[in-house]
């Protein structure tokens, strides 16, 4: 047991930044599919849309209102979230690393809850609702995409501060509009569209970060591309605690909460709880995120300084 719970862990970026639910369950189990995969051959990104297609059909299922129905579909979401954790661990057991599977896996996600917000608002507009329950259904769903983007973007700045470049994704959109641009829509469209939807994504999350970028391009431009362990070790100790946050603006929890809703025929639960609990603790976060790394970088500063000086 202890053997492939070590094993498990090296297909993983950080034990800081994994939620316990992902520890404990989604990783050991897209380890063993990882393995399968592997062993038939099977790429990154094939597990990565057969996610995409179980997932759709999972938010299907939730249009019915009926339960044995709606089962089939929490189990089916729960095997395409435990897909999506594998795509990630098979590159990295067979190192088939890439950016474009990286913006497929995301948009992947973004796909399955696309499915489930139409069938939710389709089930309640059959049992009754109006239809304006879409414009609640869009708002939730832009909160999501907010939500989910800013703690991916926090825990890539965790795992650039604390482990260095090569265990981090951070990128800038800058970086992703020279690559956009040498790309053609006649010969590269799906990939020229994935860029595009990822230089979007980027955007946003540098609009909410602005003390954040001051930090790393400051780090990077006075360093070889790794923070030195000072900063690297303030950075642990300002921002660790907050990684559980993080996780709660991901999926696991809004699953959870969505299981509840669906089970118990409270619809309307789910979106609120998107737009009013999470949203609340997004706008946290960012302020104690951009707090520390006002803090961080003037510590950089006196650092540099006093460098200069010697």
């Amino acid at each position: 047991m202890s053997l492939i719970k070590s094993k498990v862990e090296t297909t993983l970026k950080s034990k800081d930044t994994e939620e316990f639910l992902d520890k404990i369950f989604y990783r050991p189990l897209g380890y063993l599919i990882a393995l399968g995969s592997k062993k038939i051959g099977m790429t990154p990104n094939a597990v990565t849309i057969a996610s995409i297609f179980i997932g759709i059909i999972a938010g299907h299922l939730f249009y019915y209102n009926n339960l044995r129905i709606n089962v089939i579909g929490i189990l089916l979401l729960i095997f395409a979230e435990a897909l999506d954790s594998a795509d990630g661990q098979l590159a990295r057991i067979t190192n088939q690393k890439s950016m474009y599977g990286r913006i497929l896996d995301g948009f992947g996600g973004n796909l399955w809850f696309i499915s489930i917000y139409i069938h939710l608002c389709l089930r309640l507009i059959a049992s009754g609702s109006p239809y304006t329950v879409f414009l609640l259904a869009i708002v939730a769903g832009i909160s999501h995409s907010l939500q989910s983007a800013m703690a991916d973007y926090y825990r890539n700045y965790y795992l650039y501060f604390v482990f260095g470049e090569g265990k981090s994704e951070v990128v800038k959109s800058d970086e992703l509009q020279m690559l956009y641009e040498e790309l053609s829509w006649s010969r590269h469209f799906f990939k020229k569209f994935l860029m595009r939807v990822y230089i979007n994504y980027t955007i946003e999350q540098e609009y909410f970060s602005k003390k954040s970028i001051q930090l790393i391009t400051f780090i990077s431009k006075k360093s070889d591309s790794n923070p030195s362990a000072e900063i690297s070790d303030l950075f642990k100790k300002k921002n660790k605690k907050l990684i559980k946050y993080y996780n709660i603006l991901t999926t696991n929890t809004r699953m959870i909460v969505l299981f509840i809703s669906i089970l118990s025929g409270y619809l309307y639960l789910y979106f609120i709880f998107e737009i009013t609990l999470l949203n609340a603790l997004l706008i946290w976060v960012i302020y104690k995120h951009e707090t520390n790394s006002k803090e961080i970088l003037d510590k950089a500063k006196i650092i540099n300084a006093e460098e200069s000086n010697v």
